[in-house]
């Protein structure tokens, strides 16, 4: 059968369909139960990384490994060409003849797309400012309807950065695929930007908007919490916002929540999930950061292999 990803970039997760979505699942779930130690032999990954990275740097680098590929790349700018002042442009343009597929994380948003309009390879988009973080909502949907069996019908609570937290973003634009319900929690400063609400009532999805978890938390099915984005506003507005949401162990005991609830994080975390939650049957933010090596191989073995993995 014919692979509809061959070749293709991932740079948003508005590009993807929902016909997409479910094949990449389909094929992280594949590759959990069954690893494909050969799917990408002999294909050479370029890991870009301009801005700090850990779990998505790393689980791109494991999961090429794992599929028999190989990397190169760097994990920030110092010691490239940039900094003598080498454009993105040519710096992608070069790195396109040493690869078979780019990851990029690039601070400027946009980065990403520019850097497929350039790159002769496709382009995965690993991050672009506070712009877009397709492979993170797809390890987020992957997550979910594997701890929730479903991904219909669910009750979703956003909380933390909804206005700079890229990997919001993304999931919000991926809940309009399927029918969830959304509780945005986030103080008012921090909201889901307009652009994206209102792409979320064309599409029908509801939501709501609260200011603290207490009010959400007897509802939700996931608890999805995210940090505050220190790097991407002012030291001021950071001390204002920094202690908003705190997610207890006490908390969780003392709320009836629902017997399925399940409490993820794209990591990493400051002080906003106590560290008592990991001992708790909600916690699940670390098999979270886990899959993600199983969708990223789904994307490296779909883009790189024009028949679909078996």
């Amino acid at each position: 059968m014919a692979n509809p990803l061959y070749e293709q970039d991932i740079l948003s997760i508005k590009d993807l369909s929902l016909e997409q979505i479910q094949l990449i699942l389909k094929t992280a779930k594949q590759l959990k139960q069954s690893p494909a130690s050969r799917a990408i032999q002999g294909k050479i990954i370029a890991q870009c990384f301009f801005e700090s990275s850990t779990r998505t740097r790393l689980s791109f680098e494991a999961a090429a490994l794992r599929l028999g590929g190989q990397n190169i790349g760097f994990s920030s700018d110092e010691g490239l060409s940039i900094k003598k002042g080498e454009t993105l442009h040519d710096t992608i343009r070069v790195i396109s003849d040493y690869a078979d597929l780019i990851v990029i994380r690039h601070p400027s948003e946009g980065a990403a797309r520019f850097a497929a309009e350039v790159s002769g390879k496709p382009v995965i988009n690993a991050g672009d400012g506070a712009n877009q973080h397709p492979t993170q909502a797809l390890v987020d949907l992957f997550t979910i309807q594997e701890c929730q069996k479903s991904l219909e019908g669910l009750s979703i609570a956003l909380v933390g950065d909804l206005k700079y937290g890229r990997t919001i973003h993304s999931f919000a634009q991926a809940c309009m695929l399927f029918d969830m319900r959304l509780y945005l929690v986030s103080p008012q400063e921090l909201a889901l930007p307009e652009p994206i609400c209102d792409a979320l009532k064309k599409q029908g999805v509801r939501f709501s908007f609260h200011r603290s978890m207490e009010e959400v938390l007897t509802k939700v099915d996931i608890l999805y919490l995210t940090r505050i984005q220190q790097e991407r506003f002012s030291e001021a507005e950071y001390q204002l916002v920094r202690n908003n949401y705190i997610l207890t162990p006490s908390l969780l005991e003392n709320t009836k929540t629902k017997a399925n609830l399940k409490v993820l994080h794209p990591l990493p975390r400051i002080n906003e999930i106590d560290m008592g939650v990991d001992k708790t049957p909600y916690s699940h933010y670390f098999i979270q950061a886990a899959n993600g090596i199983y969708v990223r191989q789904a994307l490296l073995a779909l883009l790189l292999n024009e028949k679909l993995y078996e």
